[in-house]
């Protein structure tokens, strides 16, 4: 007999401050002036008064250093 799949919650991923950083020192960039108002821009948007950790990390993924959206 076969045993029935899981139906339990997924397991939660561990949360962005808790993991270790995946690139070197070295490979890692700064957001440009564009990507920072765009963060600023979603956090002012969600209530909060400045950026917070995901807001730079949507922007640095989602935003271009010129300021366009990524493909």
């Amino acid at each position: 007999m076969t045993t029935p799949p899981d139906r339990s919650h997924p397991k939660p991923k561990t949360k962005p401050w808790t993991r270790p950083n995946p690139k070197p020192r070295a490979a890692r960039g700064t957001l440009t002036d564009a990507q920072k108002d765009r963060a600023r821009q979603r956090a002012d948007e969600a209530g909060r008064r400045y950026p917070n950790l995901v807001d730079n990390m949507w922007a640095s993924k989602h935003i271009a250093a010129d300021g366009t959206p990524k493909a």
